[in-house]
């Protein structure tokens, strides 16, 4: 389904709890997308930034924008040949943090996020099963923005009270 405006800005907060790229060490780093896309995003003609984590070595960052930009192939080089205008990338101190239920992200005054999963009674979080398409997996959490603030690349909004989304994944080559 097209964007409910005339655009879609999606956020995707990537924290690496352990892993590695071409045989180097990428654990406890974090990264962020910050897009914009048509209302329709399968017309293509994404733009997007990257902001990478301080903490990352030059080597560490090289590869992280080389998965997340699709250069890598793997599940974002499927959704590359959306890109069309890659804004940036940034480095910055970058705060992640996952408390069961909230799940929250910042760097510097570029990014703000904080989402908290919606409840389904006793059974815990609600969530989106059997998405094909997603590039963090077919299983999604859903959730609702406490607090979502982008000023980076030159876009600017305030998406807090909005949709958002949560989902530990697992990639590989």
């Amino acid at each position: 389904m097209p964007a409910d405006n005339d655009h879609c800005r999606p956020v995707f907060a990537i924290h690496i709890e352990s892993g590695n790229i071409d045989g180097v060490s990428v654990d406890d780093l974090t990264a962020i997308m910050v897009m914009e896309t048509p209302k329709n995003m399968a017309e293509g003609g994404w733009q997007v930034g990257l902001i990478v984590d301080d903490k990352a070595s030059e080597e560490q960052a090289n590869g992280i924008v080389g998965v997340l930009s699709g250069q890598a192939g793997g599940p974002m080089g499927a959704l590359a040949p959306m890109v069309g205008e890659l804004l940036g990338v940034e480095r910055s101190p970058i705060t992640y943090l996952n408390d069961g239920n909230t799940h929250s992200v910042k760097a510097g005054d570029a990014v703000d996020i904080e989402i908290d999963d919606i409840q389904h009674g006793e059974d815990g979080p609600a969530g989106l099963t059997g998405i094909s398409v997603h590039p963090m997996g077919p299983d999604l959490t859903i959730a609702k923005a406490t607090r979502a603030t982008i000023n980076a690349f030159g876009k600017q909004w305030d998406h807090g009270g909005k949709n958002g989304h949560a989902a530990p994944f697992s990639w590989s080559d």
